[in-house]
């Protein structure tokens, strides 16, 4: 999510209460004990792997593990995610049996003041760990407390008398901000083994830096009439997001490398010497044109790519940030590594190993290199479900090593190894020769943060017009930290048009409003019509920074840009017209109110600006139901990204409407609350109307409302109205003993509330999967009979335990793929050749054909299209109204209402 785990989303739709587990049994309810499987059964790894499970932290009540290095003596050391560190040593390989228990760390401070008994934590709540210059680096991330004093920062553990015990803490920086998902996360060593880099989630605050290879006059550059999460995530966090800082093995000097992340988790080195990130989506922004999927980033010194709070992320082709390398698709990031040290295959060894913990997959990346960058091919070298992945390692054995959990999570620690491993080579992989172009930004780089020269100017200058796009980055990021009395007039002498609109950019960036009249003139020399499309977006760019930055523009100049950009707005690619509409909307050109508003009704392909992902959506809907119903309720009626955007430019819009284009303009948001997105979608949407209802006139405004689906929303505006009164709680994580031991105490004796039982089955959503009484959904099965066949320990069995039992008509397969990749879903039909899956629970008619001659092996899924979960958000009594109703079948007149 998000994040290094992301927080459930409120819309966690359909099949919330999905009986399938027990509504195909026979009446007979004596069952034969289930044996408990193999953990390693629900695991799919790529041809000739091995898997093997260690430990289970969770099971020996030793916390949910998120964190994990080796140590100078081969020693696993990891941490809870709310509690202790431990240190463990690993069997050989072939041996899944740890040789000693864990043993927790213990540090001089853990014995409280005046009172032997009673122990605190020294040092714990980590999600970062490094073994390095002979000391534990530990990344705190947690507000101080009881438990544990010290608070979110940077802390070096030593052994100074040898005993194999840490006798020193040293706070070497401490990072200010919310300390939780989106705090401080991981830590790792450069490859030049002098140097620590750390990454930074986006609810921390940039502390005071040494020295900034990234400008650090950041701002958040969208002219878009901005939007913050209407569910409040982030809305106070602005530029720069995420980052990655620098420091030596003291924590002396610390330097801001690159920023614009929104919740990174980890990041790796290759054996290029070359930074690497995988970074989070926002899950509530699904269906929306500013949604991010998750993303593999290469993160070259000075970096920005572009995150901002709500519907303020840059564009990823906006010259001034850089594209991700991969995007993966929906998940939530945890590890990155490098496979160089494993004693794998050669192509393993030159990857990434990718985490992702919402669906359970371990992504292998291959990199080459192309440019001052790298091209990349991928494939799932490891999956399960669940498998809630949080960190991973190569040991010294050339294995790799992971943990699952997270947020109390159950946790485990496994181990993966090549069977022919003694046949591969132990060495690391050796550093590859770089390509000109890399050798060319590298070079360029080490201008960054300098003090100001002529001479170096002059030396990036022409690659300012360089064909590789990390190249010009890297020159535009030099001249921006470079006076602009050093290289102004230089500017506006050029010629060339693309040297020209970087170096306008960069002047923008300068903030000094005197510039803006200067710089648009020189834009407007260039003959719009007639350049390439990467040159009129990098105008329309500076255009935009311009205008965000130095404030309003003279009345002759505004007109000159309206007229300058007419004939060609709108124009025959999204992309520029998501450009031109706000710029033209920000400076109130007569012809934009219109204009904007056609594209508004017309547009239909979002191809230009949609990113293909590596995962597609489908492919994670049965993966993890928490998460993948909220993908399948927005795949079964997507929304119109490329609308929305133009909807939301519109909403800042006072010039040029006219009644007949308020009546078009706002009908339109009436049809948008009929579409499905994340959890956040209507929200937005409703966000943008209200801002667009602030300019109508006032005795215009109620019939507006009206119109554009006033009626259609709740209160709030964030949600959609439906006659349902929701739970009122407090709830609770309730057990199978705990939920039967409350219905059996229950002594109103047959004074349940039938009606608030019927209720309760449609908030909790039950009804969107199952019919009671001919009413609710199709996906599951008829539960008026329930009753009649199963006792209330076996309904509560089910939906508590969702993936204990699954029925054959209703559980999912996996088709594991020659190529080590997986599919999952429920098998329809097949044939000779071909096997027919149905993905979507909401658009079941929808089938993926997948070949035969394709698939290597068939498994039953382990996991339920029911959540777990699903009666948490009840108190006692409402519980006992669900389960009569259930009991009931919905049945009024049932005994289960009469005294």
């Amino acid at each position: 999510m998000q994040t290094f785990i992301k927080k459930k989303t409120g819309l966690v739709t359909a099949c919330a209460a999905l009986l399938c587990a027990m509504a195909c049994q026979t009446e007979n309810t004596e069952k034969e004990p289930v044996a408990k499987k193999p953990k390693v059964e629900k695991i799919t790894v790529a041809n000739d792997f091995v898997v093997e499970h260690l430990y289970s932290p969770s099971e020996n009540k030793k916390g949910s593990w998120v964190a994990m290095t080796f140590d100078d003596k081969g020693r696993m050391i990891v941490s809870d995610q709310y509690g202790a560190l431990y240190r463990l040593e690993m069997p050989e390989i072939g041996s899944d049996t740890l040789t000693s228990a864990p043993q927790q760390l213990v540090f001089p401070e853990d014995q409280w003041e005046n009172d032997s008994t009673q122990t605190k934590m020294g040092m714990g709540y980590a999600q970062g760990l490094l073994w390095a210059f002979n000391s534990l680096y530990v990344v705190v991330n947690h507000n101080g407390g009881s438990n544990l004093e010290k608070s979110s920062g940077l802390y070096r553990l030593r052994d100074t008398d040898n005993d194999d015990q840490f006798d020193e803490i040293t706070q070497l920086k401490t990072f200010d901000g919310h300390s939780g998902e989106h705090g401080p996360h991981s830590i790792v060593l450069a490859p030049d083994g002098q140097s620590l880099y750390l990454v930074l989630g986006n609810h921390v605050n940039v502390p005071q830096m040494d020295s900034y290879l990234l400008p650090s006059n950041w701002n958040e550059d969208n002219l878009l009439q901005r939007i913050t999460d209407p569910r409040g995530h982030a809305t106070d966090r602005m530029a720069p997001g995420g980052f990655i800082v620098k420091t030596d093995s003291l924590g002396k000097n610390w330097q801001f490398v690159a920023g614009g992340f929104r919740n990174t988790f980890d990041i790796t080195f290759n054996n290029d010497g070359e930074l690497f990130a995988y970074d989070s989506d926002m899950e509530w922004d699904f269906g929306m044109p500013w949604y991010r999927p998750t993303r593999l980033l290469h993160v070259t010194k000075g970096a920005e790519f572009g995150w901002r709070t709500g519907n303020s992320k840059w564009a990823t082709y906006y010259p001034d940030n850089l594209p991700s390398l991969l995007n993966i698709g929906q998940g939530s990031p945890t590890n990155l590594m490098d496979g160089g040290k494993a004693k794998f295959p050669d192509n393993y060894r030159n990857s990434l190993f990718a985490f992702d913990w919402s669906f359970g997959i371990i992504y292998s990346v291959h990199l080459k290199q192309q440019g001052a960058s790298y091209t990349v091919s991928a494939e799932e070298f490891l999956s399960g479900v669940p498998l809630p992945l949080t960190d991973g390692e190569i040991g010294p054995d050339g294995a790799l090593y992971f943990l699952t959990g997270g947020r109390r999570l159950d946790s485990d620690l496994y181990r993966v190894s090549y069977k022919n491993r003694d046949k591969v080579r132990a060495e690391p992989t050796k550093e590859n020769e770089i390509t000109d172009e890399m050798a060319i930004r590298r070079k360029i780089e080490n201008h960054l943060d300098h003090a100001p020269d002529s001479n170096i100017v002059n030396e990036v200058w022409p690659y300012l017009n360089h064909n590789d796009r990390h190249v010009r980055y890297a020159a535009t990021a030099v001249l921006m930290q470079q006076p602009v009395t050093v290289w102004g007039k230089k500017a506006f002498r050029e010629k060339n048009i693309r040297t020209v609109t970087h170096a306008m950019l960069a002047m923008a960036k300068t903030d000094d409003s005197i510039l803006q009249p200067i710089i648009f003139r020189k834009l407007m020399t260039i003959n719009f019509g007639r350049i390439s499309k990467e040159n009129k977006i990098a105008l329309l760019r500076a255009v935009e920074v311009a205008l965000y930055r130095m404030g309003n523009v003279e009345p002759a100049i505004t007109n000159r840009l309206a007229a300058y950009f007419s004939d060609h707005y709108p124009a025959n690619d999204n992309a520029l017209n998501r450009e031109l509409s706000k710029i033209l909307i920000h400076i109130e050109a007569p012809y934009a109110a219109e204009r904007t508003v056609a594209l508004l009704e017309n547009s239909e392909d979002d191809s230009t600006t949609t990113q293909s992902t590596l995962t597609s959506s489908a492919d994670l809907i049965l993966r993890n139901p928490d998460y993948g119903m909220t993908i399948a309720n927005t795949l079964a009626k997507t929304p119109p990204a490329q609308q929305i955007y133009f909807a939301t430019a519109l909403s800042k819009a006072s010039a040029g409407w006219t009644p007949e284009l308020y009546e078009r303009y706002f009908s339109w948001f009436h049809d948008a609350f009929g579409y499905n997105g994340g959890n956040s979608y209507v929200g937005f949407v409703d966000a943008a109307r209200k801002r667009a209802l602030e300019k109508v006139p006032d005795d215009q405004r109620e019939h507006y409302n009206v119109i554009s689906g006033d009626s259609l929303l709740t209160e709030s505006g964030k949600d959609l109205f439906v006659d349902i009164v929701p739970p009122k709680g407090p709830g609770r994580n309730w057990k199978i003993e705990d939920a039967l031991k409350t219905i059996e105490e229950d002594e109103t004796n047959g004074t349940r509330s039938f009606e608030n039982g019927k209720s309760l089955f449609a908030a909790v959503r039950c009804a969107s999967c199952h019919t009671v009484q001919g009413e609710g959904g199709a996906i599951g099965p008829d539960l008026t009979q329930l009753g009649t066949r199963f006792s209330v320990r076996d309904m509560l069995t089910a939906i508590i335990k969702p993936g204990d039992v699954i029925s054959d008509q209703y559980g999912s397969k996996v088709f594991v793929l020659k190529d080590g990749t997986s599919i999952m879903g429920r098998l329809i039909s097949e044939d000779d050749r071909n096997y027919s899956v149905s993905q979507n629970p909401y658009a079941p008619q929808e089938l993926r054909e997948i070949p035969k001659k394709e698939v290597t092996e068939v498994k039953e899924s382990t996991i339920s299209i029911m959540p777990p979960g699903t009666l948490n958000v009840l108190n006692p009594e409402e519980l006992k109204d669900l389960m009569a109703y259930l009991m009931a079948g919905g049945n009024e007149d049932n005994p289960v209402y009469k005294k």
